[in-house]
């Protein structure tokens, strides 16, 4: 900028204070020169005065531009010093957004892990687990049983059918997305985080591995189990004629009872009785009491799942025994059908050749009673979320059993 400046004025080695006048050569070419420098013969002692006080402005000027570019230039050193500053700190700069991402990431892992927790119904998958690793205990006829062979077969059955567990469950929420808004608007497909095709997507994965996975380990009794709970599990939900059963109250809960109190129990106690051990089919004393207490079970919760969702099922056409018979009689016929079948346990117990067996199955099945009736009297049938907690509080018990059951004897 000094040079540019400086450039269009006369260079001061051509100007003399002498007698002699202007000798600029480019002179010519500058026209701000030419018009108030041009030479005359007729007042060279005033071109003298004029020149030299020209040229005393000139060198101020020159002087000023000077100490302005010094400054500018430690200006713009102050400047230059503060962006090597910041760009000598810009690593913690940049690490921001690193750790922003890493963050961001792990949200959404979290969020589409809690998605896919909720979209799988835990409490339907605790107790599948729970029910397959007890039954397969009452196959268990030594101490020696209890061996790598039996946690593999084990393995085997429970992920086959918590794959086929997902797919029933995934099937159902894609078959009542309206009315889940209303009765569950916190799953992912009625609450928006689940597109249909992702749903699509999840069901028909998981209903293949299971198949895959039960062909692959070559039992016939786990095939059979995961191909009778595809039927009806598929039956009970979707919305095609002649089925979707849980619009009719015994269809439903016949389809409940089918799966949770007969194929669990005698299914997967064969494939660790014939496949796993390769023993002769028996039906002993323990597989019968839990075949049929878990039949009185299923019915409870078959009942007892419609109550809490009675204004979606009404405004649906789903004709549910809560729909048709009222909350309050619906449940307390679940609690009198629970109550019947701790008593019949206690007979059983109380029945058994081995003493450990009449005292713990005793024990236990009392206080499950007891407890049972102290809750259902603290039920507020205005309250959606107290009796949603109450069935949650039946599936409580439904495991409870489930450690109970390996104890008859």
């Amino acid at each position: 900028m000094d040079s540019l400046l400086l450039g269009s004025f006369p260079n001061p080695s051509l100007i003399t204070t002498g007698g002699s006048c202007w000798r600029n050569k480019n002179w010519t070419h500058n026209n701000y020169f030419a018009s108030s420098y041009a030479p005359t013969t007729a007042s060279c002692p005033k071109r003298k005065i004029q020149n030299e006080y020209n040229f005393l402005r000139f060198k101020q000027s020159s002087l000023v531009l000077r100490y302005e570019g010094i400054e500018g230039g430690s200006t713009c050193q102050e400047y230059n010093r503060k962006h090597i500053v910041k760009a000598a700190s810009g690593q913690s700069f940049e690490s921001e957004p690193q750790t922003f991402d890493s963050k961001r990431i792990l949200s959404s892992v979290k969020n589409s892990l809690d998605a896919f927790y909720r979209f799988s119904r835990p409490h339907t998958v605790i107790g599948t687990a729970l029910s397959i690793i007890s039954v397969s205990l009452l196959a268990v006829q030594k101490s020696s049983d209890i061996s790598p062979l039996f946690f593999t077969g084990l393995l085997e059955a429970v992920v086959a059918a918590l794959f086929m567990n997902i797919y029933i469950v995934g099937l159902n929420q894609l078959s009542d997305i309206e009315i889940d808004k209303i009765n569950k608007p916190y799953l992912p497909l009625a609450s928006g985080e689940y597109s249909i095709g992702t749903g699509v997507a999840i069901v028909a994965s998981f209903s293949l591995l299971s198949f895959w996975l039960g062909w692959i380990v070559g039992s016939w009794p786990l095939f059979w189990a995961l191909f009778i709970s595809f039927v009806l599990g598929t039956a009970y939900s979707i919305n095609v004629p002649f089925l979707r059963w849980k619009r009719f109250a015994v269809l439903a809960a016949m389809c409940i009872l089918a799966v949770r109190a007969v194929i669990v129990q005698l299914a997967f106690f064969l494939h660790m009785q014939t496949h796993v051990y390769k023993r002769p089919i028996v039906f002993s004393r323990p597989l019968i009491f839990a075949t049929a207490f878990m039949s009185f079970f299923s019915i409870v919760i078959a009942l007892f799942k419609d109550i809490p969702d009675i204004e979606g099922d009404r405004i649906f056409g789903i004709q549910s025994f809560s729909v048709r018979l009222g909350q309050q009689r619906v449940f307390w016929i679940c609690v009198s059908l629970l109550e019947v079948a701790y008593g019949t346990a206690l007979m059983v117990g109380a029945a058994s050749p081995c003493l450990w067996s009449k005292i713990l199955t005793g024990v236990g099945h009392a206080a499950l009673a007891l407890t049972l009736w102290y809750h259902a009297k603290s039920v507020d049938f205005k309250n959606k979320a107290s009796i949603t907690s109450f069935y949650m509080f039946i599936w409580k018990l439904f495991y409870a059993e489930y450690l109970l059951i390996p104890l008859v004897r």
